[in-house]
């Protein structure tokens, strides 16, 4: 069965592309490249650089490769950019997903897999559930929002199931060795990993005010590969009971940036901890309920541990770095 991923060449997108090739499936990557990176796509995979946007393109490539399921995980992802630059994330995000979603119009995708986000919930004071209403704050978690909703309308009108996938915070490297996370976007881990390998470790802590247990965010960080396994799991389970879904993605646990850095600070003792402002569009606490996740698609976590997180993510640094 051919699967079409776009945004395959980006930090998630390549994990779950390893994953599905592991597993003998037939996988297309389409990716402009502005942000994902060369380096990143498999070997094994079909790939086409080229944009969401250009529905013909899509719409062609669905058909020669006789594309039965579509995993969407291409967009812009930095919020404190969204927040400046709106009109750069709705093209992107929100258009680009509609594009997509018309140029499935008269092919044989059945399956429809979105990445979503957990900021579209909003602040929330304990685990959030799937049946939690939407109450974006942010306008990255806006786009997605909006997407969510058009992904909807559409597997009505072309009559494909869908899965949303509402990611947590996402972290570590591929055992593999092979991938990993190369863009920054001020992600806690990635900037651990970097300063792991430096005398003066420095790590900044935006906003030390938030109405946490010690000031800082709360997230549920969650290991890439359990992720990239989530959407196995996910595609099977529409293959075999035709039924959408929305699941969270998340281990259920969340700790504050202050106890992540903790953690770090046994790996690593010559660290110093700079408390800056807050950044526009982060929000003070999210953490999922998995419930659903586990019971859905029977689905069991292999990396939740933070240490473990942790490290995959530095060894992966220290070979892209060449330390």
């Amino acid at each position: 069965m051919s699967i079409l991923i776009t945004g395959g060449a980006g930090y998630i997108g390549s994990h779950v592309a390893e994953q599905f090739i592991d597993r003998k499936y037939n996988i297309i990557i389409l990716d402009h490249l502005k942000t994902g990176h060369k380096s990143l796509i498999n070997k094994k995979a079909n790939f086409i650089k080229g944009d969401i946007n250009n529905r013909k393109l899509v719409n062609n490539i669905i058909k020669k490769y006789n594309v039965h399921s579509i995993i969407h995980l291409a967009a812009y992802i930095n919020v404190s950019e969204a927040e400046k630059n709106k009109l750069k994330y709705w093209n992107n995000n929100v258009i680009g997903t509609k594009r997509l979603l018309s140029a499935c119009k008269n092919t044989g995708v059945k399956n429809f897999i979105f990445s979503s986000s957990c900021s579209i919930y909003g602040n929330t004071k304990r685990s959030v559930s799937e049946r939690k209403k939407p109450n974006p704050q942010g306008y990255y978690a806006y786009t997605k929002f909006k997407s969510e909703e058009l992904i909807k309308q559409y597997a009505k009108k072309y009559k494909f199931k869908y899965g949303v996938f509402r990611y947590f915070n996402v972290a570590g490297a591929s055992n593999s060795g092979k991938i990993g996370q190369i863009e920054r976007h001020g992600h806690l881990i990635k900037n651990i990993a970097i300063q792991y390998f430096k005398k003066k470790a420095i790590i900044n802590i935006f906003g030390s005010d938030y109405s946490t247990k010690d000031g800082t965010c709360i997230r549920d960080y969650m290991h890439v590969s359990d992720l990239a396994n989530i959407h196995i799991k996910g595609l099977q389970y529409l293959k075999n009971n035709k039924k959408s879904f929305i699941l969270n993605c998340g281990y259920g646990k969340g700790y504050s940036v202050l106890e992540i850095v903790n953690i770090f600070k046994k790996m690593k003792k010559n660290l110093t901890i700079n408390y800056k402002k807050r950044r526009p569009g982060d929000i003070a606490q999210v953490y999922s309920c998995t419930k659903t996740l586990k019971k859905l698609i029977r689905w069991k976590p292999k990396y939740n541990n933070m240490n473990i997180v942790i490290k995959s993510a530095i060894n992966w640094e220290k070979k892209l770095r060449n330390y």
